[in-house]
């Protein structure tokens, strides 16, 4: 039970990776067709990425709701990881590489399951 925090965020590092396999490797012309659909229905680019965003934090929810077979892990994975994405987004104007992208993930979201689970 120690180590719950850790077994979180690397389940959450391999749900983000497995992902971005399914949508840019094996669904990515289904997913650009949704993206337009949602994009024409919305009328906003932003609504359309929170959209995804939501969209992404619900697939997260689903992965490590399964894996852990615990709901509440599969809430706080999904919301954290969604708080994550929408805030370096937002706050962090430089483009960052799948490395650098991949560790700010995973150190803050050991930090949110420490605080929860680790203390």
């Amino acid at each position: 039970m120690e180590l719950l925090w850790f077994y979180v965020a690397i389940v959450l590092a391999i749900s983000d990776t497995v992902h971005t396999q399914i949508v840019w490797k094996i669904f990515n012309k289904f997913y650009l067709i949704l993206g337009g659909i949602i994009n024409n229905s919305v009328n906003a680019p932003w609504k359309t990425w929170i959209i995804h965003e939501l969209m992404e934090a619900g697939f997260h929810f689903i992965f490590v709701s399964i894996v852990f077979l615990n709901l509440e892990i599969g809430i706080l994975a999904a919301f954290i990881h969604f708080v994550i994405d929408v805030s370096h987004t937002l706050l962090i104007s430089s483009h960052m590489n799948e490395l650098e992208h991949r560790s700010l993930h995973f150190v803050i979201e050991s930090l949110f399951f420490i605080a929860i689970y680790g203390l």
